[in-house]
């Protein structure tokens, strides 16, 4: 897939250190998009900005952590500076279950999830959005999941947290379609990535589950995320906002 049009644009990325947020500022880059990577981990996401200039883009990094106000408004603040405007962003920094039932949940492993995968996404948009408000223009896109859309037993915070990110995707589209700015979201099933690695290390029979929930008897790629991203970043995605696209090998229409 080519988007010519992204070339010079500039776009941040959250959780830009691993997994869908790497091969999302990788393909976002492969298409002159100018990448500011952010991630908690500062270490991962110089990697993945030396990455892209390895490739002949162009990137920075920030270390941020998207649960403090603070950290994302300087995160917007160093991309402006380094670059002048913000076109477009990924908020896709998030972390996955914590396996147990609702009356075996822990307090603080609910705040936790709850903290960084939705009001990271919150402040993400409040951040983002005044910016692209001074051009006109601009799309964004969350990183919900399979499970923002259906339920699942044992991760009752990680399942709200992505049913929030949904929520908030449409209403953030609906408050500034007529100022010109998207905001859709991808909703990933199972993805290979360094998460579902460690949940394989630690439950190898997981693995084959994984594999085998999907219609498609595999899991997805980062890359193939990516380019989903990419496309709603683009015009040629013109007319979707307020969209949650699911990317799942047909998971969910079972």
């Amino acid at each position: 897939m080519t988007m010519a049009q992204l070339r010079g644009k500039v776009a941040v990325v959250t959780g830009g250190g691993s997994g869908i947020g790497r091969a999302s500022a990788m393909a976002l880059a492969r298409e002159g998009v100018r990448v500011v990577v952010a991630d908690i981990n500062a270490e991962s996401a110089e990697e993945t900005a030396q990455m892209i200039k390895k490739a002949g883009g162009e990137s920075i990094f920030v270390g941020a952590d998207v649960t403090k106000a603070g950290d994302v408004q300087s995160m917007v603040a160093k991309a402006i500076k380094a670059y002048g405007r913000l076109d477009c962003a990924h908020n896709n920094a998030g972390v996955g279950p914590v396996y147990g039932s609702i009356i075996e949940s822990r307090e603080e492993d609910w705040d936790r999830t709850i903290n960084i995968n939705l009001k990271g996404v919150w402040l993400c948009l409040k951040y983002e959005i005044p910016e692209m408000l001074k051009s006109g223009k601009g799309a964004i896109v969350n990183t919900a999941s399979a499970l923002g859309l259906v339920g699942m037993e044992k991760r009752a915070a990680y399942v709200t947290s992505k049913h929030g990110i949904v929520g908030l995707t449409k209403v953030a589209a609906l408050e500034y379609a007529t100022a010109g700015i998207r905001v859709n979201a991808v909703c990933p099933g199972y993805i290979h990535t360094p998460m579902i690695e460690r949940v394989w290390a630690s439950d190898p029979e997981s693995k084959k589950m994984h594999e085998l929930i999907s219609p498609m008897g595999r899991v997805g790629s980062p890359e193939e995320v990516a380019e989903a991203v990419v496309w709603l970043c683009s015009d040629a995605a013109s007319f979707i906002t307020g969209h949650c696209l699911v990317m799942d090998g047909g998971w969910v229409v079972r």
